[in-house]
């Protein structure tokens, strides 16, 4: 999901003044062990961290982080995908990268950037109980958490949708909301997620659109026409309804019986990476029990099915994620945006 925050420059956290960078041994077998926590793998010297996450999810992380690996100076930059890719290519195209590690929201930014050669294939990385699916097969990036995409309904609904079809009902008709996959990349991978799924596909998109589906910004819009009853149901991310009903407001989040996509905010190593033990070291503490931990403290699905999801969350273990070909997504995108917009009149 991208995100429209203005760029923030993060804070350098120091470990201690003028730290010098160590050299580091070849990782060994059992730092490539999936299990292997991070903890056990000393590094030291400077990492740059590129990130969309929020601002205090980003200061929480590069903290714990810095807890096990205190010899690592961590500065962190943050802003929205859309924010911080083109500072990015920007830098790229001066010959002067200064990310070690980028963790944005979603596989396609990163699909663009490995077919490019610019991602550092990293097997190093310890998967710990994160299933291997949740990550690229050639381990170029590596998903750390799930924002699942399903169904909001307000409660007085006129029914409760249990499979995506549902929402092609008469009941429903006119009374479905989504985020445009123009402005939400969540909304973005849903829509090639779907297209891409047996059963569904462009078939059930274009029936979404002759019922009267209405793209509408971003998932946050989508939030307020269901919550405020001017629509019974909408497409939306996962963390949005959870909180809101936790709030008191009249929804309910459904996770349809036939699959969600997903979202799985993906970390990575650039090549260009001036210290990639430490980078190493960063995204096996993302995918660490620790690290999964955290991410369910700030109100995530974490990756691993056996971390406890935050309140309200459905047990990851029942939740079924339809599968994306990221790099057809990646290739197909402007193409996919275009024949979505034919099918809901946009």
């Amino acid at each position: 999901m991208r995100r429209s925050s203005v760029l923030l420059l993060g804070v350098s956290l120091l470990a201690s003044a003028a730290l010098p960078a160590l050299a580091q041994p070849a990782a060994t077998p059992q730092a490539r062990n999936r299990d292997a926590p991070a903890a056990a793998q000393p590094v030291s010297g400077p990492l740059v961290l590129y990130t969309s996450q929020l601002e205090p999810d980003a200061a929480a992380t590069v903290e714990a982080f810095r807890k096990l690996h205190p010899a690592v100076t961590v500065e962190w930059i943050r802003g929205g995908t859309n924010q911080i890719m083109p500072r990015l290519r920007a830098e790229i195209a001066a010959g002067a990268p200064r990310a070690d590690v980028l963790l944005l929201a979603d596989s396609l930014t990163f699909e663009g950037l490995k077919a490019e050669g610019l991602l550092r294939p990293s097997p190093d990385v310890a998967l710990g109980n994160t299933p291997a699916e949740r990550h690229d097969p050639d381990r170029t990036y590596f998903g750390t958490k799930l924002l699942t995409t399903g169904i909001v309904m307000n409660t007085r609904a006129p029914f409760t949708p249990r499979v995506w079809a549902d929402l092609l009902r008469p009941e429903a008709r006119n009374m479905t909301a989504m985020p445009s996959p123009a402005v939400s990349g969540a909304a973005a991978i849903h829509v090639q997620t779907l297209a891409q799924a047996p059963g569904l596909g462009w078939d059930y998109l274009g029936k979404l659109g002759e019922a009267g589906v209405q793209p509408r910004g971003g998932n946050g819009a989508v939030m307020q026409s269901v919550a405020g009853g001017e629509r019974a149901f909408g497409i939306v991310v996962d963390y949005m309804p959870i909180r809101e009903a936790a709030k008191g407001a009249p929804v309910r989040f459904i996770v349809p019986e036939d699959g969600v996509s997903a979202v799985t905010e993906p970390a990575a190593i650039l090549r260009s990476s001036r210290n990639p033990q430490a980078a190493v070291a960063f995204i096996s503490f993302l995918l660490s029990k620790e690290g999964q931990q955290l991410a369910a403290s700030q109100g995530f699905l974490p990756a691993d099915p056996t971390i406890a999801p935050p309140a309200g969350f459905p047990d990851p273990r029942t939740i079924r994620v339809l599968p994306l070909d990221a790099a057809r997504a990646a290739a197909e995108a402007d193409a996919s945006l275009r024949r979505f917009n034919q099918l809901v009149g946009q």
